[in-house]
């Protein structure tokens, strides 16, 4: 466990960092967004591509592991939206909570830690989870967050925005690109291949940093909720749910697999458990108040798995992890 936590500590304590300088304002709130854009699409696709050209691409197109980890969501969707709907969350606070439930903080933080963790090889799983949780996850909890207005064709509205929103990311184009480069064998030529490398070496610090200050603006702004003052039954439920239950059912539904013959390599499996560990990804912050969802309740579920993952999850890579 000791020896988890040494590798895991410099993660969390980057995650800190970032927290402290935007809670003592050394970090202007206003240059949050900016750093989040240089991650999201310079430093992160970058990273993404790096790993996806790295990495065989039979274990880019493990099916295996794309159903059984989409099954998973969907089952924590479901489950996450049917505990949470009462008469003050309605489904467009119940979809985006689903979503932070189900959704790790697989690009910002898990690739670059579990690969700290286990190895080169863990990326291929770990990237494919990530497909799952941007193309799949993410456009079913957008699309269930409209059936408030379903009479006006709000769900099919909401599916066509989330996919043309998938379109426009720009990590499920960097991770496809990294595989035509795998699977043909290619690289680049070296002054591009020299700047890819410095801002994918660059992601995972200043993405680790900015979760933190994204975490310590949605606290500090938190008075600003217009919906009164935060139960703690309308969060802690959905931060135990993320990383107890997530990974106990990718655990059980892979094990489950496995012995049905479904080919899932039990290295595999392991990557799917710890990556359903992670605490939330915190871009769903931004995705929620974009679409008028109680932010204040999303950042607090973050700000809660983001602090205690520290030991939950050094604990699953300690029970798991040969």
């Amino acid at each position: 466990m000791l020896e988890v936590l040494r590798v895991t500590f410099p993660f969390f304590a980057l995650v800190l960092c970032g927290y402290a300088a935007a809670r003592k304002r050394l970090l202007p709130l206003e240059a949050i967004p900016g750093l989040n854009g240089f991650v999201l699409f310079f430093a992160l696709p970058c990273m993404l591509f790096r790993f996806g050209a790295s990495t065989p691409i039979a274990q880019l197109l493990d099916a295996g592991v794309f159903f059984t980890y989409s099954l998973c969501a969907m089952v924590m969707v479901a489950f996450s939206i049917a505990i949470s709907l009462n008469e003050r969350i309605r489904w467009n606070d119940a979809s985006l909570g689903a979503l932070v439930a189900a959704f790790p903080n697989t690009g910002f933080m898990g690739v670059p830690l579990l690969v700290a963790l286990l190895g080169p090889e863990a990326a291929g799983p770990t990237i494919v989870t990530i497909l799952v949780d941007m193309v799949i996850t993410t456009s079913l909890c957008v699309a269930l967050s409209r059936m408030d207005a379903a009479g006006e064709h709000g769900a099919a509205v909401a599916a066509r925005k989330a996919l043309a929103g998938v379109v426009r990311n720009p990590m499920p184009w960097a991770i496809s690109f990294g595989g035509v480069f795998s699977f043909w064998n290619l690289a680049l030529v070296g002054p591009v291949a020299k700047t890819v490398g410095l801002l994918a070496d660059a992601a995972s610090p200043v993405a680790l940093f900015t979760i933190g200050a994204v975490l310590a603006r949605s606290q500090m702004l938190a008075h600003e909720r217009p919906h009164g003052p935060l139960r703690w039954v309308d969060f802690l439920p959905i931060s135990f749910i993320k990383l107890l239950l997530h990974p106990l059912l990718v655990l059980l539904l892979g094990g489950a697999a496995v012995q049905m013959g479904v080919p899932i390599d039990r290295f595999a499996l392991m990557v799917m458990v710890l990556v359903a560990a992670l605490p939330s990804a915190s871009n769903v912050s931004l995705l929620a108040e974009r679409l008028g969802a109680d932010n204040g309740r999303i950042a607090r579920i973050i700000l809660v798995t983001t602090s205690t993952a520290f030991l939950t999850f050094s604990g699953a890579v300690a029970l798991l992890k040969p």
